[in-house]
This record gives structure tokens, sequence and C-alpha cells, in this order.
């Protein structure tokens, strides 16, 4: 009896011993330690909201280049893509019968200069001759009346005199015109700039008013965005807007030069002209317009501190413990200031915002990290 009380109270020793073990293989393990990383606290601060437009960049100054007579194209001196100067020749037209104007018109200025020089000294005659009659009257030598004959041919010489110095003035400006004509046949660039479009060939006909040519000024670009009618009368010209183009990953400010005020009744929109000057710019590109609005309060943290893990985002942020925690986010727009978290961040929470590679949810601080 007594060595089964013995035996039982070895096997209470063991049980308990074995139970005791057991809390001690249980226990909680201790939090990794996250060192390295930059704390931030973040607070609601004032950003600017926008009104998001699209629109196609162009050159402030686009010639089209068109015939002012009609003539075959005889000649193209130039190619798209190249750089012309102002007045610099584009095209010959045919211009031969051209030509012959102007022959006719200076045969003409010449007949009517000997025609004037021929009045010119008859009207001399008569001067003299009427001289020569009134002596004679004021001796008493002649009438009356063969005096007023011999004044009367002095005045018709005058007369003609006149009539065929406008005859040669009309003669001349004919000449004149048949040189500007002329001229035409040799169509020029308007301004300096790059030929973006040729619709001639070689021997076609060119018809006065039908675009041959586009020369484009590649100094100075526009950017012409149509913007919602319920934003009439709140746009001026010399507003700061930003400008971004995807298609060269280019961000700049621009500025309105135009706003013109006519609504469009099919789109319900009117149109604002922004001047460019950010070099590397061509025409046709598509870009985002960005026009400032009213203000207010928001989240905004550095694009950078976003962490993605699958299909959700999230931030690191540190309590009053520094117990760190990946909190999950919901991003908003993108403004200057960065990236607006929509919900998931309150005002007066400290993130790590560098570092984010040392960060381990549900990590502590280092005591030198410690907010």
């Amino acid at each position: 009896m007594k060595r089964l009380l013995s035996m039982a109270c070895v096997l209470l020793v063991f049980l308990v011993g074995c139970k005791g073990g057991g809390e001690r293989l249980g226990a909680e393990q201790p939090r990794p330690t996250v060192s390295g990383v930059t704390l931030t606290t973040i607070a609601p601060r004032a950003i600017t909201e926008f009104y998001e437009t699209t629109g196609t960049i162009k050159a402030k100054t686009v010639s089209v280049v068109a015939a002012r007579m009609m003539a075959t194209v005889t000649a193209v001196l130039v190619k798209e893509g190249e750089t012309v100067k102002a007045g610099q020749a584009l095209l010959i037209l045919d211009s031969r019968d051209v030509v012959q104007k102007v022959k006719a018109a200076s045969a003409g200025v010449q007949e009517a200069e000997k025609a004037l020089e021929s009045t010119r000294q008859n009207m001399a005659l008569a001067e003299i001759t009427y001289g020569r009659y009134k002596n004679m009257f004021d001796a008493k030598a002649l009438s009356k009346q063969e005096l007023d004959q011999v004044e009367t041919q002095k005045k018709v010489a005058g007369l003609e005199f006149e009539r065929v110095t406008q005859m040669v003035n009309r003669a001349h400006a004919g000449l004149a015109e048949a040189r500007v004509y002329q001229g035409f046949a040799t169509v020029a660039a308007p301004v300096a700039g790059v030929v973006t479009n040729k619709r001639i060939e070689l021997g076609s006909m060119a018809v006065p008013g039908m675009p041959l040519l586009t020369v484009e000024d590649p100094s100075a670009f526009r950017l012409e965005v149509d913007v919602n009618e319920s934003l009439a009368g709140k746009l001026r010209p010399g507003l700061a807007v930003p400008v971004a183009i995807p298609a060269t990953e280019q961000r700049f400010t621009g500025r309105i030069s135009d706003v013109i005020p006519a609504v469009d009744p099919a789109s319900r929109s009117f149109l604002v002209k922004i001047d460019l000057t950010n070099p590397g710019l061509q025409s046709g590109l598509y870009a985002k317009v960005q026009i400032p609005m009213a203000e207010r309060m928001a989240i905004v943290v550095p694009e950078t501190v976003i962490v993605a893990k699958g299909q959700l985002t999230g931030v690191y942020v540190a309590d009053d413990h520094g117990l760190v925690s990946y909190r999950l986010v919901r991003t908003g727009r993108q403004y200057a200031q960065g990236l607006e978290i929509v919900s998931g961040l309150k005002g007066n929470e400290t993130i790590i915002t560098d570092g984010i590679a040392q960060a381990v949810d549900g990590g502590v601080l280092g005591k030198e990290q410690k907010p």
C-alpha cells in the first residue's frame, strides 16, 4: 500500500513538471526591431482643386501658303520638314503669259511718255503764239476775236497736256500692276519656320486660294483646350496652369493667353488658349491641363511612401508606443504637394517616409527611432 502511494506521488510530480515546461515553450516571441527609417508626422494641408481637360499642341503661328494666280507649277524648291526663312522661294509657277503682259505695259508707258512730250511741245507753242498775238492786240493790230481764238487754242493745249499726263500715270500703274502679278509666279514663305505639309507636286495646276504648303513657326507653341461652360467668366488671361505631356513625360507651366467667351451649344464648352514656352515641343502632341480652382484641406503624402502588396496599397504607421503597422489606404489625385489619401489616415499620425524597405508590419521601433 505504501508502495502504491509512493508511485502515485512520483507520477503527480512528473505531471506537474510537464505542465510547467509546456508553458515555457508557448511564451510570446520578441517583435522585430525596425531601425534606419525616417518618421514624419502628417497633418491636413491646403491643396488646390483642379479642373482637368485635354487638348492638342499647335504652333502659335501657322501659315497656309496659297497661290495668287492660276498657273502650272514648274518648280518645287522645298520639301516637308525643311526649315525656311521669311521671303524664301517655295514654288515657281509658269509666268510666260505674265511676262508678255509686262512687256505690253512697258510699251504702253513708252508710248504714253512720247505723247506727253508731244503735248508739252504743243502747249509751249500755244503759250508763245498767245504771247505774240497779245502784243499785237495791245498794239491795235488784231481784233478781239482773233486774240480770243488764240487764247482758246492755248487753253486746249493745256488741257491736252493734263489729259496725256494722266494717261502716262495710268500706263505706269498698269506696268506696276503687271510686275506685281509677275511676282505672284514665285510663291514665297510668309514667315520663317518649318514646312510641315506639302499638298502640290511638280506639274500640278495651282489655283488662287488653294492651299499649297503649310509653314509653322517652331519658336512658339500654343495649347487649345475646351473648358466646361461652368467656368465661364472665371478664367482670365495670365493665369498659370500646369501642363503635362504623357508622350514625352514633360511637366511644365503654361499661361492662359486668350479666353474665347462664346460657348459651343453642342459641347457646352468654350475655347481657352494657353501659351507654352517649354523647349522640345512640336505640333500635334496630346497634352493634359489642370486649371486651378478652389482650395480645400486634405491629407497628402509623397508617392514614394505608398507600399503596394498585390492589389492593396498602404503605408507604414508608427503609434505612440513605437509599434509599426501596415495601414491600408485609398489614394486620390496627384497634386503638387503629393498624393492625396482619401481614407485610411487621419491627421497627426506618424508614418515612415524613408527607409521603407526596413519597415516590418508588427515590428517595433528601436529606441533611437521612437517618435
